[in-house]
């Protein structure tokens, strides 16, 4: 066999990426010399609160040679996700309903894109031969949107979220590691200027500064992360978002350029998208269990489903159907669910 032409298995790459519902794919190195710092400090300055996993693997998450022997370049995929036409916050006004992040309404997107991977290195193999890979979907020590800003598909905004310029920032990520010496796409320059809405948004003020995130005041982090008792002063504030937050997403100025997703397996489950808080807080486990099978919902267990959707009705209106959901679970042998529960019959209380 001759030398691979890695200038063109560079465009055919693009182009079964493409075939296989990747909205872009593009190529860079594993130089993130820029980006290593900047994580220590995070980490040292205990932004990541109890996700000790980012405080783990630390030299393999900054140098991919580490965690993948022999990579040299990685090819970087964004999958678009979200079917609303519209970013608007007015679904957070209605709070007797649910609020729950767009990435999160339809299947778990991880095995999705996990297997289209695999499908574009097999493409690959078949034209460079044999070669050293591994595809990742956020499920290892990976830094994803710094590789992906290297590699040219966006720019880590102040939201700390990738934003591209004909996309947005509603796409999830994936990466393929290769040992293959592919040519390189040219880095994007950052494009969110004086814009501070992210910022002036955050219902938790959760942002630092620009670009920097106390994950601990973020109420995706709250609702997803933390297995714990959720901080008081930030109850009334996560309002009717039971699981994550799209707040700095909704007012983004760049997501008016977002294209409706496409894919079948991103469309709301259970109505997810439009339902009743204490039609949720009524789910039994096992329930919760099959009603979010194959959802990234379901990570987060029964508990704290419960845990969250008592602080939701907290916030809601005051009603006969309010308060009688939330009686129902005084009696929960989680003490988790019935502090949170307590709680939120005292915000009743006239």
């Amino acid at each position: 066999m001759s030398d691979p032409n890695f200038n063109q298995i560079a465009v055919d790459i693009k182009t079964w990426g493409a075939e296989l519902g990747f909205q872009q794919v593009t190529i860079t190195d594993i130089d993130l010399s820029k980006y290593e710092p900047l994580l220590k400090t995070w980490i040292d300055n205990n932004y990541h609160g109890e996700m000790d996993y980012m405080a783990l693997n630390h030299d393999k998450r900054c140098h991919p040679e580490q965690l993948v022997p022999g990579t040299i370049r990685v090819v970087c995929v964004r999958m678009d996700y979200s079917i609303e036409s519209e970013n608007s916050l007015l679904a957070m006004e209605n709070k007797d309903k649910a609020y729950i992040s767009r990435y999160a309404r339809g299947r778990d997107y991880h095995k999705l894109i996990r297997k289209r991977l695999q499908k574009l290195a097999e493409k690959i193999q078949n034209i460079a031969g044999p070669f050293g890979y591994r595809a990742f979907v956020d499920s290892a020590p990976v830094l994803e949107r710094a590789l992906a800003e290297k590699s040219g598909m966006g720019w880590i905004g102040k939201n700390t979220l990738l934003i591209n310029k004909n996309a947005g920032s509603w796409f999830f990520l994936g990466e393929l590691f290769t040992d293959l010496p592919l040519p390189l796409d040219s880095q994007e320059t950052d494009h969110c200027g004086s814009c501070n809405a992210c910022i002036d948004i955050c219902p938790t003020n959760a942002f630092v500064k620009p670009n920097l995130l106390d994950a601990k005041r973020c109420i995706s982090y709250l609702t997803i992360e933390l297995r714990s008792s959720i901080p008081e002063e930030f109850r009334t504030a996560i309002g009717n978002r039971i699981f994550g937050c799209d707040d700095c997403q909704l007012v983004c100025p760049w997501n008016k350029f977002s294209d409706k997703a496409t894919e079948e397996d991103f469309t709301p489950r259970n109505k997810l998208d439009d339902v009743q808080l204490v039609d949720l807080f009524g789910w039994s486990e096992q329930q919760f269990l099959d009603n979010t099978a194959g959802s990234p919902i379901r990570r987060i267990g029964h508990e704290c489903w419960l845990r969250n959707i008592a602080v939701a009705l907290g916030n809601a209106p005051t009603s006969a159907n309010t308060i009688t959901a939330l009686q129902s679970r005084l009696g929960h042998p989680s003490e988790l669910v019935k502090e949170h529960v307590r709680w939120a019959l005292t915000q009743h209380e006239t």
